[in-house]
């Protein structure tokens, strides 16, 4: 008689759920991961949308010319048009946004969207920091970038979505 066979049935069957068990929350982070990408891919396409509207639509206040980049999100947050205060307000929960993510897929071990969302974090980033240049300046120049940093963000998150997805049978 070996080992096995003197095993209860009941026994037998609880064996293979506790090895089931630490690829649930494995799950459970890919999911999560996959709805903070959709969630940053979102905002990012909302937040261009506002974007374009601010550009087209809106009037810097002069006394925000030449301001610094605290200085010109204060003056957004608090004295610019709607649309400018809404674009700011968002811009800053997309830095959030993107830091978790960050640390969310380090936390997972899953290193393309570790990569994915690190460039994602920079791409935001250098968009705020064009942002604010566009405030203070009004040149085309900060205005193109901040799109084009955009567009890498919203791509880098494309991406995460995508590397998720096919991890979800595995």
């Amino acid at each position: 008689m070996t080992a096995g066979e003197g095993r209860p049935a009941a026994a037998a069957s609880a064996r293979p759920a506790a090895t089931a068990s630490p690829a649930a929350p494995a799950a459970r982070q890919l999911e999560r991961l996959r709805g903070a990408s959709m969630g940053a891919l979102v905002m990012l396409i909302v937040q261009f949308a506002i974007g374009m509207i601010v550009n087209l639509y809106a009037t810097i206040p002069a006394g925000d010319k030449g301001s610094t980049f605290w200085t010109a999100i204060g003056r957004a947050l608090a004295d610019g048009p709607v649309s400018l205060t809404l674009h700011a307000v968002l811009g800053l929960l997309l830095v959030v946004t993107a830091a978790s993510l960050v640390v969310r897929a380090a936390f997972g071990r899953v290193v393309p969207v570790i990569v994915t969302s690190s460039i994602g974090l920079l791409a935001v980033l250098g968009a705020a920091s064009s942002g604010a240049q566009f405030v203070g300046s009004g040149s085309n120049s900060a205005s193109i970038s901040m799109a084009v940093m955009t567009a890498v963000a919203m791509l880098c998150y494309a991406v995460s979505l995508y590397v998720l997805g096919s991890r979800r049978g595995a």
